[in-house]
């Protein structure tokens, strides 16, 4: 067994790419319109498994976004996204100049939580071990849910 992608649905196509590329990081690999089922298909995958995503398309996020306007629900209903980062402190500090509420601050430098546009529940990780407390995360209090 491998794992593929996982699909979320979006309602705004370009508030996502611009959360998922833009300000997380995600690189789009490859797009697929559908006309007679009037919706558009858009794989994303993490700068260091672009190789392995032009190889095997594997691991992606497939962004599903249907033409024709669509109530969507909940969003926490599968779990979360998880990403590996870099510095978690830089990446929480740059989503957040973005307008993007950090839910969970990364307190122990080690795990955040954010939303996307849709209100999918994304984790980030730090890689390696936990980097040292540091403010303002430390002693910021969770915002909503995640």
């Amino acid at each position: 067994m491998q794992y593929l992608h996982t699909m979320v649905r979006v309602s705004d196509i370009d508030a996502s790419l611009h959360f998922y590329c833009d300000l997380l990081g995600l690189k789009e690999v490859r797009r697929k319109e559908n006309e007679k089922g009037r919706f558009t298909l858009v794989f994303l995958t993490a700068p260091q498994d672009e190789a392995r995503s032009a190889e095997l398309q594997a691991p992606e996020i497939e962004l599903t976004w249907n033409w024709d306007p669509e109530e969507y629900g909940g969003g926490r209903n599968f779990g979360h996204l998880a990403y590996r980062v870099d510095d978690i402190y830089a990446l929480c500090e740059h989503l957040q100049a973005n307008g993007v509420t950090i839910n969970r601050p990364p307190r122990d430098g080690h795990m955040a939580f954010v939303r996307s546009p849709d209100g999918i529940s994304v984790e980030l990780l730090q890689s390696g071990d936990a980097l040292p407390p540091k403010e303002p995360w430390a002693s910021m209090e969770n915002t909503g849910t995640w």
